[in-house]
């Protein structure tokens, strides 16, 4: 087998080959950004996101960590962060898996097929689980308001650099603290 270099750099080719966008971070292979479009004959269709991969050293025998940058509804993604909880990326990865497999199976199976039962967001988790046409209704806003293609392109706009993420509040409180009396 080839070492986790080779590797990621094969797996990221192949995948810069497919028909997903792909945005380098840093220009490095660590860290990039993939706009992905929800699945058809799905709430989340006409929505695209922009999902934030980041390698480990050890990639492809430890999984990639996977977020979603733009908001999205959906039981199994956090709301605040936009980390995944998908047991194939979290626990049962496998070398035999890459790049390709997490954007054509494994990201749509996960908004094909919520699950409720292991919930992230708890608040879609009960909504999907009580009303589950009420729920179809919140993912269509979401994706209205914050998946047009436009929107995941600018996604990262707003993202702070930092480990340290902070809430619409408290961003717009930062800005008005910077903005002071003018000078004459």
């Amino acid at each position: 087998m080839s070492s986790p270099s080779k590797r990621r750099e094969m797996d990221l080719m192949k995948l810069m080959m497919s028909d997903y966008k792909v945005e380098m971070i840093n220009d490095g292979i660590q860290a990039f950004y993939v706009y992905f479009n929800g699945p058809n004959e799905s709430p989340y269709h006409g929505g695209v996101w922009r999902i934030k991969v980041e390698l480990p050293d050890s990639y492809p025998y430890k999984s990639p960590s996977i977020g979603f940058i733009n908001k999205i509804y959906h039981p199994n993604v956090d709301e605040m962060s936009g980390s995944v909880c998908l047991d194939v990326i979290n626990q049962t990865w496998s070398p035999m898996f890459d790049l390709v497999n997490v954007f054509e199976v494994f990201l749509p199976q996960l908004l094909l097929y919520p699950n409720p039962s292991d919930p992230l967001n708890g608040e879609a988790a009960a909504l999907m689980m009580r009303d589950r046409a009420a729920y179809d209704r919140r993912v269509k806003e979401y994706c209205e308001k914050y998946a047009k293609p436009e929107d995941a392109g600018a996604a990262g706009i707003e993202e702070n650099s930092s480990d340290e993420e902070l809430s619409e509040d408290e961003y717009d409180s930062a800005d008005d603290a910077v903005v002071g009396p003018v000078d004459p």
